[in-house]
């Protein structure tokens, strides 16, 4: 009888990794039937939708909250799937809000858990550890400091590199990506990248304007906004338009990594972007807003020192981070300028990003260690059931 293996991921980073873990998974279990929560790439690597990834998509302790009722209906769905189908093991990646819930619920049907990308709990919400340790089967973790926490917190973990230091790569030449898109080669480019979600972008596109006009007026360089593949659609064009008007920015979808790579200077959303810019070596920014009684509220949860993942894995401050009341345009322009202005500094940066992404770097492919140990214990436990 044919394996199968419910898969979940609920936004674009996830979306990512788990499509990764899919095709390695094919290359050792080719007969396996993928199904569950996708996005654009899972379907790609051939997983059947039950749940779109991108109706799950919201940042927030606050905003989440009229969202519910939807995303209650996506769980529902897809618990009705798994309880329909009886997978033989569920890959549940990264969102927990989401997925620590879905894993509860799973372990009740006795399908065992396999999640990767660790949920945060070593910054915040330590309180969740309980329930990891009871209805997660298998954590896989891409940051070097979390097997010994996790370990040590009795959840059965184990590491296996930064997925992004093997498939972070720019598709097109400098050359041609400016040629592509008539982008002066003489002048500086600053990538701005607002994030991945329709609401986190509508928070942050105001300042980044702002920005863009004052970096504009006091500088020679060309502007793109870049976001994820298919996000006009998702956002509605007039998203755009209203809050544009006349700026001279350029918006480009589903070139993140070649914006990324042939800019001076990167403006991006704290979040998984940030790595992918310090594997593609570019000096940035990084900032993030949430509603002020989210913001109010996570400042008595979070307990590291820094937000931005860049900083948290070199331990010190390799990278500026402009958050909630320090993200404005004046301060993201004055952040861009500096580095624009200091070649020096720049180089700095580079070479602090560099021993970041080293930090990262395993010699075995991640997605292939994920594989191997997903496979081994997807096969040994089945063969105990039979």
């Amino acid at each position: 009888m044919a394996l199968k293996i419910l898969v979940s991921a609920g936004e674009a980073s996830g979306d990512l990794y788990a499509s990764e873990l899919v095709l390695a998974l094919r290359a050792r279990l080719p007969e396996a039937d993928f199904f569950g929560c996708t996005g654009p790439r899972m379907r790609a690597a051939g997983v059947r939708q039950v749940v779109d990834s991108a109706r799950l998509s919201v940042v927030g302790l606050v905003e989440v909250v009229a969202h519910i009722p939807r995303i209650y209906g996506e769980f529902r769905k897809l618990v009705s799937a798994a309880e329909a189908n009886r997978p033989d093991l569920a890959i549940l990646t990264d969102s927990p809000d989401f997925h620590l819930r879905l894993a509860r619920k799973l372990h009740w049907l006795k399908i065992p858990v396999v999640y990767l990308i660790a949920p945060q709990v070593w910054a915040w919400r330590e309180g969740r550890l309980a329930q990891m340790k009871q209805n997660i089967d298998r954590l896989l973790c891409i940051f070097p400091f979390e097997e010994k926490y996790f370990r040590k917190n009795g959840v059965n973990a184990d590491y296996i590199g930064h997925p992004l230091t093997r498939v972070v790569r720019p598709k097109l030449s400098k050359e041609v990506f400016f040629q592509k898109h008539s982008i002066n080669p003489e002048r500086p480019l600053v990538t701005m990248l607002p994030g991945s979600r329709v609401g986190e972008v509508s928070r942050h596109l105001p300042a980044l304007l702002e920005a863009a006009r004052r970096i504009e007026r006091e500088s020679s360089a060309s502007i793109v906004l870049a976001t994820p593949a298919d996000f006009l659609n998702r956002a509605g064009a007039s998203f755009f338009r209203e809050r544009f008007g006349g700026a001279s920015i350029q918006v480009l979808e589903g070139e993140t990594w070649d914006s990324i790579a042939h800019a001076s200077v990167a403006l991006a959303a704290s979040g998984t972007v940030t790595i992918e810019a310090a594997i593609l070596g570019t000096p940035i920014v990084t900032f993030y807003r949430v509603t002020g009684l989210s913001w109010l509220m996570g400042k008595f949860l979070v307990r590291v020192p820094y937000y931005s993942m860049v900083n948290l894995v070199a331990e010190r401050k390799v990278v500026p981070e402009l958050m909630q009341q320090d993200m404005t345009g004046d301060r993201l322009a004055a952040a861009a300028m500096a580095l624009l202005n200091d070649p020096a500094a720049c180089g700095v940066m580079r070479k602090d990003l560099a021993e970041v992404v080293a930090r990262l770097s395993t010699r075995e492919n991640p997605m292939d260690r994920a594989a191997d140990l997903t496979a081994e214990f997807l096969l040994k436990d089945r063969t105990h059931v039979l």
